[in-house]
């Protein structure tokens, strides 16, 4: 790394001017000598300070390779001055905050934007109450006021037209001089397009203040206000329909149903099981509550094809009642992790350092709507406890004489000793385990002296595994150091 020290100036007489007028002598000299003479080894400058106020002191150039704002210096010498980013720190290269990519949110919400569909708008247009529904609530409500407002102005227009073709919006044929010239009017207390917008909406809304009334005077106009009753209608129901189906929608009644924050592996009944915890805040419950989930993962096929997003379902249940829920209390769900799981041959560290997601899924019935209501989360594989057990949530309380849930430890876990080793790993040693014990049993019943024959029969009984190469050389270390793989033997 080059530095280089340009504009300085020396006052007054110091002991570093004295040493830059000798490095200049010297410097000197050396160029009146002749070439071929031996270089000599100059004493270097006393510290770095002397160099930085004296550049002359020290006979090398020195070129930064980095803008001075590099080193807290601007080009004028003063102090810089950082500017605000405005890029996230997420996205800073070496960050060790890093944005992990999701098919699906913590809250529900499906992490995929769609692009280049052919005729979007045409085919969103032909399913307009569907349309409609799926709306942000600012669309909705505009879409609510302006059908009325737009409903109005317009059928405004043709009550004007009419009354304008009629002849009464003339000076004479208006409501304070019809006395004078006996006209009979379409539409009584009509003078101008004000008073056929207040004419339209009492005639939609059949307000009728009982002012402006038609006569038999138009038979256009007697067509005009049934065709607009009869809108009016339709459209208010129409209306009324899509804020009613967006309000009671199943996305609202999933917001309600809770999610554990993080899943956990322990074990469960000597197997490795993967959970997660689920619960309702209502007290109208899920009638037909199921979960699913399902394992979002890179796969290689056969022929070599890779697919990024494969699925593969997962098989999990509550205790022993399956994946059919009674849904009236917070329920962990379990995953056993066996010979037909995918995580059958992941350990700890693979956990960390694979990528993969779990998309679990709750759907059932509202007990209140009966309609059909569906709840989604994801656990990525940084968002997995490895040796964490959840804490219980639901106590009986004596007082109350009930089941009292403290949703305040929904998400609590305690952590606890699991091995650490993959469960196919776990399985096998449990099988060494019985294969170390099986002749220790053997021959306790038919030795005399247990004592001894204890003893000779598991030296044996290793012998026989491990003297003929039996044991795989990878299990055989993990016996020899159960403790580095995180997996203790009970022998």
């Amino acid at each position: 790394m080059r530095f280089n020290f340009t504009t300085h100036s020396a006052a007054t007489t110091t002991p570093a001017a004295t040493a830059t007028t000798t490095a200049s002598a010297r410097s000197n000299e050396k160029s009146a000598k002749p070439l071929n003479r031996p270089k000599t080894i100059e004493e270097d400058p006393d510290s770095l300070d002397s160099v930085i106020s004296n550049p002359q002191s020290y006979p090398i150039t020195i070129v930064p390779n980095r803008p001075a704002s590099f080193y807290g210096l601007s080009s004028n010498g003063k102090a810089f001055q950082r500017q605000p980013s405005c890029r996230s720190r997420n996205f800073r290269p070496g960050s060790m905050r890093r944005v992990r990519r999701r098919a699906v949110f913590k809250n529900g919400d499906c992490n995929v934007v769609q692009k280049h569909l052919q005729r979007r708008r045409v085919r969103f247009l032909q399913d307009m109450y569907t349309t409609m529904v799926d709306w942000q609530w600012r669309w909705t409500l505009l879409a609510f006021a302006l059908s009325f407002i737009l409903s109005w102005l317009f059928f405004a227009l043709i009550w004007w037209l009419i009354m304008y073709t009629h002849g009464d919006l003339e000076e004479l044929h208006l409501p304070h001089n019809q006395e004078d010239s006996g006209w009979a009017p379409c539409v009584s207390a009509i003078d101008g397009f004000t008073s056929c917008f207040l004419f339209s909406i009492e005639t939609q809304h059949t307000i009728g203040y009982g002012v402006r009334t038609t006569s038999p005077e138009c038979p256009e106009a007697i067509f005009m206000m049934c065709f607009q009753s009869i809108f009016g209608v339709m459209s208010s129901a129409f209306m009324a329909g899509i804020v009613f189906a967006k309000m009671t929608r199943a996305k609202q009644r999933a917001q309600t149903l809770l999610f554990s924050k993080h899943a956990v592996i322990c074990q469960r009944d000597g197997c490795l099981s993967l959970m997660f915890r689920v619960g309702d805040m209502r007290k109208s419950h899920i009638i037909g509550a199921g979960v699913r989930a399902q394992l979002i993962r890179t796969r290689s096929t056969k022929e070599g094809e890779v697919m990024t997003q494969h699925f593969t379902e997962l098989q999990i249940g509550t205790d022993d009642s399956g994946s059919d829920l009674f849904f009236i209390w917070p329920m962990v769900i379990e995953h056993r992790i066996d010979e037909n799981s995918p995580l059958y041959n992941m350990n700890a560290t693979d956990m960390l350092q694979d990528k993969f997601e779990i998309v679990v899924i709750l759907e059932g019935t509202v007990e209140s709507t009966g309609q059909s209501t569906q709840a989604r989360s994801s656990y990525i594989n940084t968002e997995i406890l490895w040796g964490h057990r959840f804490d219980p949530v639901v106590l009986y309380n004596k007082d109350l004489q009930a089941y009292e849930i403290d949703y305040a430890r929904f998400n609590e876990t305690t952590q606890v000793d699991t091995p650490l080793c993959s469960a196919r790993e776990l399985n096998e040693i449990y099988k060494i385990q019985e294969g170390f014990r099986t002749p220790a049993s053997v021959q306790l019943r038919s030795s005399p002296n247990p004592s001894t024959t204890s003893a000779h029969s598991n030296s044996s009984g290793y012998s026989s595994w491990c003297g003929n190469q039996q044991l795989p050389r990878r299990l055989r270390w993990q016996l020899s150091l159960p403790l580095q793989r995180g997996c203790s033997i009970d022998t």
